[in-house]
C-alpha cells in the first residue's frame, strides 16, 4: 500500500527544501534565493519556497497545492520576483510588465523626479526601496536601469538628462544593498519614445525610467 505524507510532514520538507535553496551574503547579511538551488526542486516545492519564507510551514503547503503545476527553472524562479514586485507595488504608479523571462519596471516621471530635475522625489523612495529588497533577495538576475525623455528641448540635454535620472535611480538601489555588479545604467535621450510626443499625455508616457530584470545563465 502506498503511503501518503501527512500535511505535517510535506509541509516540513517543503520547508527543509526551501531553506537549501537559501544563502546569506556576508555583506548585508539579508536572505538571498539561490537560482541553482531553486532550480534543483520539484514544482510544488519550488512554488511552496516564498509560502515557506512568509508563512511557515502552513504557508509552504499551501502555496505548493495552490501552484504545484508550475515548474521550476528560469521561469519560475521569475514568477516568484514578479509574484513579489506585483505586490509590493500595487498601491504605487509604478508598472510591473512581464516581457518572456524578463521583467520591467516603468517609473513614470511624475512621481519620480522633479521637472527637468534628477534628484529622487521623497514619494518614490519606499516603492524603489521594496523593488531593491526583491532584488536583494534573487540575486541571480542582471539589472539594467535606462532613463528615457520626451522630445521638448536640445538632444544634448536630453541625453544628459536620462543619463542622471538613471543613475540617480541606480544610486538609490545600490544604498538599499543590490550589489553594483548586477547593474548597468544607460541613457537613451527622447530616442526610444513608447508614445507619440505630438501631445502631452504622449510625453509624458515617454518621460520615465525603466529598470530591466534579466536572469542570468547558470554556471
Amino acid at each position: 500500500m502506498t503511503r501518503l505524507f501527512k500535511p505535517a510532514t510535506a509541509a516540513a520538507t517543503l520547508v527543509a527544501l526551501a531553506l537549501s535553496a537559501c544563502t546569506t551574503n556576508p555583506q548585508t547579511g539579508q536572505t538571498e534565493i539561490s537560482k541553482t538551488a531553486l532550480y534543483g526542486l520539484g514544482g510544488a516545492a519550488a512554488c511552496g519556497l516564498v509560502g515557506a519564507l512568509t508563512h511557515g510551514g502552513k504557508g509552504a503547503r499551501n502555496s505548493a497545492l495552490a501552484c504545484g503545476a508550475i515548474g521550476a527553472g528560469i521561469g519560475g524562479y521569475m514568477d516568484y520576483q514578479e509574484k513579489q514586485l506585483r505586490e509590493k507595488l500595487k498601491n504605487s504608479q509604478i508598472a510591473v510588465e512581464r516581457i518572456g523571462d524578463q521583467l520591467k519596471l516603468s517609473l513614470p516621471d511624475n512621481i519620480t523626479f522633479p521637472t527637468n530635475g534628477y534628484q529622487l522625489n521623497a514619494r518614490v523612495q519606499k516603492p524603489l526601496g521594496d523593488i531593491a529588497g526583491v532584488l536583494v533577495q534573487f540575486p541571480d538576475t542582471s539589472i539594467t536601469v535606462a532613463g528615457h525623455t520626451d522630445s521638448t528641448g536640445a538632444a544634448a540635454y536630453n541625453q544628459t538628462l536620462s543619463e542622471k535620472r538613471a543613475q540617480s535611480v541606480t544610486e538609490y538601489l545600490q544604498g538599499q544593498g543590490v550589489n553594483s555588479v548586477r547593474v548597468r545604467t544607460m541613457g537613451y535621450g527622447a530616442t526610444q519614445p513608447v508614445a507619440s510626443n505630438a501631445s502631452e499625455s504622449g510625453k509624458a508616457k515617454n518621460r520615465r525610467v525603466e529598470i530591466m530584470i534579466t536572469p542570468q545563465q547558470m554556471g
